[in-house]
């Protein structure tokens, strides 16, 4: 009997505006500036027997228009091949772009697609994303980053704290890493005198620190009961993460930059992290992400993953341990849907694949767009 195969790919570039501009600490010591938007790859893929999938990957101020160029010149190895068979074809795109590599823009690129192969697979079989890959529960701990940039005043990053609790939120992460660290000691203590201390509460420095910078946040901190400090030092400084991590009572988190399941593995192996971020765009798609999670998962590692909560709400659901999503609303308009937040925890869609199709919204901040196959 002949299997179904791939008839029709088509790629999206997509640039989603930002309401306001937004500050973490790179932007603060003066290594970025303000972001204002963030590129999106789309993929849609139909097979001939008219089953279809949407994956997505992007960038943050740099890097969309590359992932969108690479991805128009192995997509059409797609066509003909079983999409039922999601490690071969991702095989096949990965020798197709050989010659750049396997890490940063090359598997950034193909995430989208691996994504939308995924997405095809679980809506094929009737199931969310989660169940088809083995849920352990039907929600995950959430919690809030949005509200917590720098660029906002204190007053605001607190009563957006206190809007994202109203809101079925569990915890709340606010941004730190600032070249004043009393400034960010003077914020910290304020949104946790407002919150109490039973709210989950984490901070971001974004890498800011360098090692002893950061072993005096972290002493001073010890008293605030974080959940987490999370990339106090450059992202590829295993060994320093190692060593706060062995210092301090409170948890270091770690990963999100890291763009391959090998860079992770240092992480890992270096006990760098107790807390592991990886991101499934950036790492490649939800193929190389679920490698890594069994890597995690057997180092006993807690898992986080970084940003696109429409992903990692279902790889989140399917890890052993028990995770936490970070809550973004960021990318809402690009979608029809919403994930719903209640008691902490944030609920894992009864829709079938990753539970999204894209908005009109979404269609008209196209870029550009090519297609391969028949419709």
């Amino acid at each position: 009997m002949p299997r179904d195969q791939i008839r029709h790919v088509s790629l999206s570039s997509v640039t989603l505006p930002l309401d306001v501009p937004v500050s973490d600490a790179k932007v603060l010591t003066g290594r970025q500036k303000p972001m204002t938007e963030i590129a999106f790859l789309f993929a849609e893929i139909a097979t001939e027997e008219g089953h279809r999938g949407t994956g997505f990957s992007y960038s943050k101020r740099a890097g969309g228009p590359a992932q969108y160029a690479h991805a128009k010149e192995v997509a059409e190895n797609l066509l003909g091949q079983d999409p039922s068979d999601i490690g071969k074809v991702y095989d096949s795109l990965l020798w197709a772009g050989a010659s750049v590599g396997r890490s940063g823009v090359a598997t950034q690129a193909l995430a989208a697609i691996d994504v939308a192969l995924w997405d095809l697979k679980a809506r094929r079989a009737g199931l969310p994303l989660a169940k088809l890959l083995g849920a352990y529960r039907d929600s995950v701990r959430t919690y809030n980053t949005s509200g917590g940039f720098l660029h906002a005043p204190i007053e605001e990053v607190k009563a957006r704290a206190v809007q994202s609790l109203r809101e079925g939120i569990g915890g709340i992460k606010i941004k730190v890493g600032q070249p004043d660290m009393k400034e960010d000691l003077r914020r910290l203590a304020a949104v946790r005198e407002h919150l109490g201390d039973e709210v989950p509460l984490m901070v971001d420095a974004n890498q800011q620190w360098d090692r002893a910078a950061a072993l005096r946040f972290g002493r001073a901190v010890e008293e605030f009961g974080l959940v987490w400090i999370e990339e106090p030092l450059d992202a590829y400084d295993a060994e320093g993460h190692a060593q706060l991590a062995a210092a301090l009572d409170t948890p270091i988190a770690t990963g999100e930059m890291l763009t391959s399941v090998a860079e992770h593995v240092r992480l890992i192996e270096a006990r760098a992290a107790d807390i592991i971020q990886p991101d499934a765009p950036r790492v490649g798609g939800i193929t190389p992400f679920l490698r890594l999670a069994t890597l995690a998962d057997h180092a006993g590692l807690q898992l986080a993953p970084h940003f696109a909560m429409e992903i990692h709400l279902h790889l989140a659901a399917a890890y052993p341990r028990e995770p936490w999503v970070e809550h973004f609303e960021w990318l809402n308009p690009l979608f029809n849907e919403r994930l719903e937040t209640r008691d902490g925890r944030m609920l894992v869609p009864d829709r079938p694949g990753l539970g999204f199709t894209l908005s009109e919204q979404c269609r008209e901040w196209v870029v550009d767009s090519v297609a391969f196959g028949k419709q």
